[in-house]
């Protein structure tokens, strides 16, 4: 009886779905956490202004926050700030460039969303700071938010040479936009979406009906079916449901909570997306200029919401990590 018992049990070396996952799929780490990263194995790995806040606030990382102090104590007092802002910024970048074999996405400062000369500048400057430390352009995404100014800046950047990740992306429209500028990889938040649609709805969502994801396979469907080399990755997940049904998806940013869940699991995983199944859909090509981008997100109130909170947000959470290290300079 135990035998016919042990032949129903998964095999003890079975794989989990993170693995499977990274069979066909891209696995980012979502997180500034190095633990996290060791853990789990990314090949990539994103961070943004909550993340590095939060992570500054954890005593294993005081050391990253006080030699960005040290290093620009130099400075004139009124570029200080700013230039311990951006070092600490790119000491994160180098850190988990150790851990992690490809590429971080490091993001620009959300009060620059609108002014696209800035966002150039700032990408400019950050891939400098990281040839300082002798880490190669092809190792960086410069993560910049997906409004009409981010997406031209992006289209600059990406003409030097260097890599964008155009983020908080909530709709075709702006998916369509950053592939025409030649962006090297956008990052649409299935979860905000999710969210939106749940506080509007007043209803829970399955994970094959998800607004979040039926979003990110609508663009996923776009890019493969119209031949954009432009990359997806799905970002801001609430659930394991929503990652398996987007197993296949060119990458996928995952926070290590859910990468546990993962790979605790040794369910079969399934690939929901591919080029192939992709280049049958029937979706149809958006003409986009700068009128035709502005009025699609206007009529869409979600990506038009959830692009201005998300702004706001990472603004705040970047306006606290100022005040954490002004309070240090005092």
């Amino acid at each position: 009886m135990d035998d016919l018992e042990n032949l129903t049990e998964p095999p003890m070396n079975a794989p989990s779905q993170l693995d499977q996952l990274k069979q066909f799929t891209t696995v980012v780490a979502d997180t500034g956490d190095f633990a996290s990263l060791r853990q789990f194995a990314p090949r990539d790995a994103t961070t943004n202004p909550s993340l590095i806040f939060k992570a500054a606030q954890m005593p294993e990382y005081q050391f990253l926050v006080e030699k960005a102090i040290t290093d620009n104590r130099s400075s004139a007092p009124s570029q200080r700030l700013g230039r311990i802002m951006d070092d600490l910024l790119i000491l994160f970048g180098v850190e988990i460039l150790k851990i992690v074999p490809g590429r971080v996405s490091t993001e620009t400062d959300a009060n620059m969303s609108f002014d696209t000369a800035a966002l150039v500048a700032k990408g400019r400057r950050f891939i400098e700071l990281y040839k300082a430390h002798n880490i190669p352009k092809e190792r960086i995404l410069i993560k910049i938010a997906s409004t009409w100014e981010g997406i031209r800046a992006a289209e600059i950047l990406q003409r030097d040479g260097i890599n964008c990740n155009l983020t908080l992306l909530f709709s075709l429209p702006q998916a369509v936009a950053c592939a025409e500028a030649g962006a090297k990889l956008i990052s649409p938040f299935v979860g905000r979406i999710m969210d939106w649609y749940k506080a509007r709805d007043k209803r829970e969502f399955g994970p094959a009906e998800d607004p979040g994801v039926l979003s990110v396979r609508e663009i996923y469907s776009y890019y493969k079916k119209f031949g954009y080399a432009t990359e997806v990755m799905g970002a801001s997940f609430r659930n394991v449901g929503e990652i398996q049904e987007l197993a296949g998806c060119d990458l996928l940013t995952i926070s290590p909570n859910l990468l546990a869940e993962l790979q605790k699991n040794t369910s079969p995983l399934a690939r929901k997306l591919s080029p192939e199944l992709a280049c049958q859909s029937k979706i149809e090509k958006i003409q986009i200029n700068e009128a035709r981008f502005r009025w699609l997100l206007n009529e869409n109130a979600m990506a038009t919401e959830k692009t201005a909170e998300g702004v706001r947000l990472f603004n705040a959470d970047a306006g606290k990590l100022a005040q954490a290290i002004a309070a240090k300079l005092d």
